[in-house]
Formats: C-alpha cells, sequence, structure tokens
C-alpha cells in the first residue's frame, strides 16, 4: 500500500486546515528613531582625495604589508648572501685542500719515471704546438682545418698517453698515496 492510499483512507481535512498558513508581516512604527544616525562631526569620517583610486598605496594596511614584505625581501637577501659566502668559503678551502694534496702526491712521486715522463711530454707537446702554431699564423696558413687536424692528433696522443700510463702505474711504477 501507498502513502497516497494510507492517505486517501484517513479522515479528510477541513478548508482551514488545507489552507496555507498566512506569511509574517512586518511590524510598522511611526515613531522614528534618530539614534542609529551617524554623526558626521566624529572622526570617524574618513575623506579621501579625488585621485585615490589611483594611489598605489591606498591603505595603511597595504602600506603596512608593503613594509613587511620589504623588509622579509631584505632578509632573505641577506640570508642567501651570507650562505653564498659560506659556500664560497667551503668551496676555497676544499680547493686549497686539495691542491694541497696534489702537491704533496706530486712530491711523494718526484722520482717515479712516469710522472717525470708524463711531465716532459706535456711540456715538449704544448711548445711544440704553440712554436707550430705561431709559425702557421705567421705564414697565413693557419685555418680551422690545421687546428682541427693537430687537436686530432693532440687526441690521439693523450688517448696512447693515457693507457700506457696506466700500465706502467699498474705493472712496474706503482705511484705513491
Amino acid at each position: 500500500m501507498s502513502y497516497a492510499e494510507a492517505a486517501a483512507k484517513g479522515p479528510k481535512q477541513s478548508p482551514e486546515e488545507a489552507r496555507a498558513p498566512a506569511p509574517p508581516a512586518v511590524e510598522h512604527t511611526d515613531s522614528p528613531t534618530t539614534s542609529s544616525l551617524i554623526d558626521v562631526d566624529t572622526d570617524s569620517v574618513h575623506t579621501v582625495p579625488s585621485d585615490f583610486t589611483s594611489q598605489a598605496i591606498q591603505t595603511e594596511t597595504q602600506a603596512d604589508r608593503y613594509e613587511h614584505e620589504a623588509a622579509a625581501a631584505k632578509a632573505r637577501a641577506e640570508e642567501e648572501l651570507n650562505s653564498k659566502k659560506e659556500a664560497a668559503k667551503k668551496k676555497a678551502k676544499d680547493a686549497k685542500a686539495k691542491a694541497k694534496k696534489e702537491i704533496n702526491r706530486f712530491e711523494a712521486n718526484s722520482d717515479n719515471p712516469v710522472f717525470v715522463g708524463n711531465a716532459i711530454a706535456v711540456a715538449a707537446l704544448s711548445a711544440g704546438l704553440g712554436f707550430g702554431a705561431y709559425k702557421k699564423y705567421s705564414a697565413g696558413e693557419l685555418s680551422w682545418q690545421v687546428v682541427g687536424a693537430w687537436a686530432g692528433v693532440v687526441g690521439a696522443f693523450a688517448v696512447g698517453d693515457y693507457y700506457l700510463s696506466r700500465y706502467l702505474f699498474k705493472n712496474k711504477y706503482p705511484p705513491k698515496n
């Protein structure tokens, strides 16, 4: 059985009960009250200039916010500068330590023929390439093709020197750490 069927079996509503209730009415009073009017002579009423809307900062709250943001940006910039300074100091300290370690390594291996041979080879190759490039330049024969060819020669020499040095370090003249 549905709700409609059950409601149909029950007692019928009177016409008064079937009618919707009347909406509430607004209460009218004839006595005017002036207690809620604003007194224009008090300090709470402010006037603004005619160019108010075109001003960059229109309220004290905006001015305070801009001031706070500027202070925060300055603090961030100082913090970033300090961290960069610390990073630079650490980097310099690490570079000094690495250079000192390398100097000690070269001093410890100054009698190793592989180290001495590599130093002589690099110096001779650099001097020979520099002199040859100067001669080609003065004769007007230095071109990108010549530079590229000699760069290939230097690369081949470097690869050969690397493998030869590695073999000698491993088998005949191990370096001192």
